[in-house]
């Protein structure tokens, strides 16, 4: 995104034709964030650990024997809130991709990037887990790009050695819980404690997603969220003069300078310490307006107040507001379309939320048995032969019996009286449905099937049947 020159800017700055990790030349520029201390780095701490309590608690939690949360793609095997959904609830899933989207669209334009800053997996463990894990063996940002430049000495190995042990093992650990949520912990606590030679497609998949975190939170790092995810470029077309963002106050900030070095003009409150730049993860200078790279992560608010307070000045430089209240001066507002957009995110959640819970435990579906027409029983009756597939979604086997909502006819269930089906799995069947003679007025006549677990009525089903001609 090109750098934003306002009115009242200086014109020293150039037009911003690449991310701010990379040089002139296309090499990457290693960011070296110093560590942020403030109101919004405390409370983002605070959420970090809660964040950490449910990735890593989520997969121990069962409900009826099921986890709370599976997504078995391999098996195409998927729990949500302890309910089991197959390829036959699709649907559902493209609901929920399409709400997914919805909400981020309206969430986005009416929020801006709270999410990445807040809530993103990456933004999380990458800032609030291994970013402190390389400031405790390393030390701060300073330290490190000491280290950096300092000859390979015996401290700087074992330091070096060990941060990355330390990533390596974090990784791995975040990958076994990772897969705990495609395979479940019981499948994963076998991986664990059986022999390898049993689990080698398995543990060889622990190893991979260990690799890949590794490479991400070691070395691609900021990377991540600059050049791989797609948020930031969408943020362009989804943000306007109204979302909330990460802002600098550029009228009351502007023109830059220290007031002890520079005498002979009027400057605004920003001293150009670039204290908001050094804390960056991703570095860039927030004072170029809105920009891709910028995950809304608060560290350069949390700096630029620190700052403001130390100089004697009204903290809120950099600050959460939108464009057209920089412009205006006026402070943010929850205005009528943040009102609306929150109530559309609500709206579609409800729906999907509805969508979810209102699922059908048992799922059947009937067809006529192809290439059979009718046939006649005795001289008063017509039977239809049909197939008949069954989902049981629960945890419990299940023996389901067939019968006729009206009750005009008899169904005849080959084989045995029940069609069985074992707990999560699928189960077939065939059967006659006959009417008399007197019940058939059409060449098709609808029929409602119900489908009974003892005198349960689990599912309801529509169907033709095929008669002669009349």
């Amino acid at each position: 995104m090109s750098h934003i020159q306002h009115s009242n800017e200086p014109t020293t700055e150039n037009f911003r034709d690449r991310i701010a990790t990379v040089d002139e030349s296309g090499k990457r520029k290693w960011i070296f964030a110093h560590q942020p201390k403030g109101r919004f780095y405390s409370i983002r701490t605070v959420l970090s650990w809660f964040y950490f309590v449910i990735f890593f608690g989520l997969p121990f939690i069962q409900i009826d024997g099921r986890p709370l949360f599976l997504f078995n793609i391999p098996n195409a095997k998927f729990i949500i809130f302890g309910k089991v959904f197959w390829p036959q609830d699709f649907f559902i899933f493209g609901m929920t991709m399409i709400t997914f989207v919805f909400f981020i669209i309206l969430f986005t334009a009416a929020f801006g990037r709270l999410f990445c800053g807040w809530a993103c997996p990456q933004t999380n463990f990458m800032e609030m887990m291994f970013r402190k894990v390389e400031y405790l063996i390393l030390g701060n940002a300073q330290k490190q790009q000491a280290l950096q430049k300092a000859p390979w000495t015996a401290s700087k190995t074992f330091k070096v050695v060990l941060k990355h042990l330390v990533f390596y093992l974090l990784s791995f650990t975040i990958a076994n819980f990772f897969l705990a949520y495609i395979i479940g912990i019981k499948d994963l606590e076998k991986i664990i404690v059986e022999p390898v030679s049993e689990h080698m497609v398995e543990f060889s998949s622990i190893l991979i997603f260990s690799a890949v975190f590794y490479a991400v939170y070691a070395f691609f790092r900021e990377q991540a969220c600059t050049v791989v995810c797609p948020y930031g470029r969408l943020q362009s077309v989804l943000l306007d003069k109204n979302s909330m963002i990460v802002a600098y106050d550029y009228k009351r900030g502007e023109p830059r300078g220290n007031a002890k070095k520079i005498h002979d003009q009027p400057l605004g409150d920003c001293i150009d310490c670039h204290q908001c730049v050094r804390v960056c993860p991703t570095g860039i200078d927030i004072r170029n307006g809105v920009q891709m790279e910028c995950v809304g992560c608060t560290a350069c608010i949390d700096a630029c107040n620190d700052v403001m307070v130390k100089i004697d000045k009204p903290k809120g430089l950099i600050r959460y507001a939108s464009e057209n209240t920089i412009a205006s001066g006026e402070p943010l507002h929850y205005t009528a379309r943040m009102k609306v957009y929150t109530g559309l995110c609500l709206l579609v959640l409800a729906i999907l939320s509805v969508i979810l819970f209102t699922r059908k435990d048992i799922d059947a579906t009937i067809m006529r048995t192809p290439g059979q027409l009718f046939q006649e029983r005795g001289t008063d009756s017509i039977s239809n032969l049909y197939n008949i597939k069954v989902v049981n979604k629960t945890v419990e086997p299940v023996e389901l019996s067939i019968r006729l909502k009206d009750g005009r006819g008899k169904i005849e269930i080959i084989g045995k009286q029940f069609i069985p089906i074992e707990k999560e799995g699928q189960g077939s069947g065939s059967f006659f449905v006959v009417l008399p003679n007197t019940h058939i007025k059409n060449r098709k006549t609808e029929l409602v099937l119900d489908l009974y677990e003892g005198e349960k009525k689990v599912a309801s089903m529509k169907t033709n049947f095929l008669g002669p001609v009349q």
